[in-house]
């Protein structure tokens, strides 16, 4: 996901959000998709070996028509589809078991609607792959209190994913008004949340999103300081590539795949902020993946100017051709 402009639309939602939050913990073990179980403290997910089994739809390219109130995204033009009934509509379209769901989709984190949603996802033989988790408050911020409320947000939806059955998160690291980047304290912020989701045996993942708060030498940079089994990279195929550099952006995907493990996000495309159109190769990309040895799930996260459905289709055409 690109956040140039959306980071800022989505400050006051996830501010919002947070205040709606309950922790919640889950009573069911995973039924399906990657099992995981805690080897010496280390995540041991047992990933499909099917390239269609290993492939997930995100909501995010949909975003025009999810009903939710933390949705700035919504196209009131176009009819509306609850995200539980759109987690079951991307088994019927697209014919793939995972899904990814951004946070400020869910139109509610009361038990009673994410249980709902997990039995109606459990119904049409759909999984959770991961929740990309958006947060307004940075981890390098110079107030500790805003750190403590970007750790406490993040917790929360550690405790949605055990409940709605998704192994990981990814979690932004959001960019700080009076600050630079600061590995050092970034790590040192993202520590005890790591070790939170250990706790509850779910992945935190970081991604190559912003170009400042998220760039991918920054990324990586803080996961080798934090050096915690639970905490990943999410490669992003084309996120780097606003730079208007494809060599940086093979450079930094080929950097965050060697620090991936259960989620990347596939791409042909991405849009700038002037509605300049970016394109990767999808083979060479591929190639990096396939080199790296990542087992994990590849989500399809469409970015361009056609009809999100046509792009979806197209990248999943192209992930089992590289995937066989």
């Amino acid at each position: 996901m690109n956040r140039f402009t959306r980071r800022g639309l989505l400050r006051s939602s996830a501010v919002a959000m947070g205040t709606l939050l309950a922790a919640h913990r889950n009573p069911w073990a995973p039924l399906f998709g990657a099992t995981t179980a805690t080897t010496g403290n280390r995540p041991n997910m047992a990933f499909p070996a099917a390239p269609r089994d290993r492939l997930a739809v995100a909501s995010w390219p949909f975003r025009a028509e999810i009903d939710s109130d933390f949705n700035e995204y919504r196209d009131r033009l176009k009819p509306g589809i609850d995200l539980k009934d759109f987690a079951v509509k991307v088994r019927e379209r697209f014919q793939v078991p995972g899904f990814e769901p951004l946070s400020t989709h869910f139109p509610s984190t009361e038990d009673r609607y994410l249980k709902s949603f997990r039995e109606a996802i459990e119904k049409a033989d759909v999984h959770v792959v991961n929740i990309p988790v958006d947060n307004s408050d940075s981890f390098y911020d110079p107030d500790p209190s805003v750190r403590k409320r970007a750790v406490q947000h993040c917790k929360k939806w550690l405790d949605i994913a055990v409940t709605v059955g998704s192994p990981s998160v990814r979690t932004s690291i959001a960019d700080a008004k009076k600050a630079k980047p600061d590995v050092d304290l970034t790590a040192q912020t993202l520590r005890p949340l790591v070790e939170y989701g250990a706790a509850k045996d779910i992945v935190v993942n970081l991604e190559n999103d912003d170009l400042v708060s998220e760039d991918a030498f920054f990324v990586t940079q803080v996961i080798e300081k934090v050096n915690h089994p639970y905490l990943h990279a999410l490669p992003d195929f084309c996120n780097s590539m606003a730079t208007g550099s494809s060599q940086f952006n093979y450079r930094a995907v080929t950097a965050m795949f060697e620090h991936a493990y259960c989620i990347c996000h596939v791409k042909d495309s991405e849009v700038g902020d002037d509605g300049k159109v970016f394109r990767v190769s999808q083979k060479l990309t591929f190639d990096i993946l396939k080199a790296s040895n990542f087992r994990g799930y590849c989500s399809m996260e469409w970015e361009g100017p056609e009809n999100p459905y046509t792009g979806t289709e197209r990248l999943i055409a192209a992930s089992l051709e590289y995937l066989a």
